[in-house]
């Protein structure tokens, strides 16, 4: 018996194209598309790819429930075995659409679903809610995401028990799976304790949850005599992209003078980002980083002073932790100059 599934992808794994075509309706085409195939592959005729849906990120993102409606008719049109989305990897808009579509097609078809994604995905939220399989943060991963992302949709849609999530390769959803370790916990936590103390990678067998909590700083009680800095994760650089900010996933960020400067021109800035589309902003580089308002508030005494520099960086598949040192880097030069409050922007 060969199993029926139906696949999921963005337009760029459809090749329409990249953040360009992000605008693109669904569609439904026959058989395999893109990344479709080496699940096929993986599947040796037990599993077959019968319809692939494309649809891009942007128009998911801003058209949600007639994307949402559209899928689902087709999908039940079809009665497939399995619904499939991705691997999204790290991309955000993309990996909330996977994850989107597949708890609507669980809930509302009751049809089985898998999806795969890097862990900071925006999507990975709904791991409580359906099973994603961890992939690495890029496209680089696929040889690894899409052999076990088939392998566990072929056990699912085989109705085979599922084991623990370490074992299986999902992301952990908050339902214990018992089974048998091969050494005793007395082992495994000596193991543990050597290994860290040799300075070597080990996994902890219970890992506590990470919450950061950042109070909010007091209010600024005169803006009249305050300077204010400007800082986006929008990417927004001096033309040409001088210090050569990633696209995507940022390892480093951008410092840069705008003293006297009254606002940013098309000739003068533009952005690095890769995650949206830049013609606005590259039109318009204040729509990111409001340099024109800030001046004006500056000449009508609103605030005191717009401080001479500002800092950018592309928060587009960004880590968490490259972000935090980020901002743990440049607000201590904020501090150090005198500066009393910050807007933030993004996109």
């Amino acid at each position: 018996m060969s199993y029926k599934v139906v696949h999921y992808i963005n337009q760029f794994f459809a090749n329409i194209g990249g953040e360009e075509m992000a605008h693109v309706a669904p569609e439904l085409r026959d058989g395999i598309v893109g990344p479709g195939l080496a699940f096929n592959q993986a599947w040796k005729g037990e599993a077959e790819i019968a319809k692939t849906i494309v649809c891009g990120d942007s128009y998911f993102a801003e058209h949600e429930a007639d994307a949402k409606s559209q899928i689902l008719e087709w999908v039940k049109a079809e009665k497939p075995d399995f619904f499939l989305a991705g691997p999204a990897f790290n991309a955000g808009r993309y990996g909330y659409a996977c994850a989107t579509i597949c708890a609507a097609v669980q809930d509302e078809l009751g049809i089985p679903v898998l999806t795969g994604m890097y862990e900071e995905n925006p999507g990975a939220d709904l791991k409580n809610k359906i099973l994603i399989v961890a992939t690495a943060n890029s496209a680089a991963g696929m040889r690894k995401a899409a052999p076990a992302m088939a392998k566990l949709a072929l056990k699912i849609m085989k109705g085979e028990k599922l084991g623990a999530s370490c074992e299986e390769g999902y992301m952990p959803n908050g339902i214990r799976k018992n089974f048998f370790e091969k050494k005793v916990g007395a082992e495994r936590a000596v193991d543990m304790l050597v290994a860290k103390l040799n300075g070597k990678p080990f996994t902890t067998e219970y890992p506590m949850p990470s919450f950061d909590r950042v109070a909010p700083n007091p209010a600024v009680k005169d803006l009249s005599h305050a300077t204010i800095a400007l800082c986006t994760s929008g990417g927004i650089v001096p033309k040409g992209n001088p210090d050569h900010i990633e696209s995507s996933s940022a390892s480093h960020y951008g410092e840069y003078c705008i003293a006297g400067v009254q606002e940013l021109t098309s000739e003068g800035y533009e952005t690095a980002h890769g995650g949206y589309d830049p013609v606005y902003a590259n039109a318009d580089p204040n729509r990111v980083l409001p340099v024109d308002v800030m001046r004006d508030f500056e000449r009508e005494g609103k605030i005191g002073k717009l401080h001479d520099y500002f800092y950018t960086t592309v928060g587009n598949g960004t880590s968490v932790a490259n972000a935090k040192s980020f901002a743990a880097e440049y607000a201590q030069k904020l501090l150090q100059a005198g500066v009393h409050a910050v807007i933030m922007t993004s996109t």
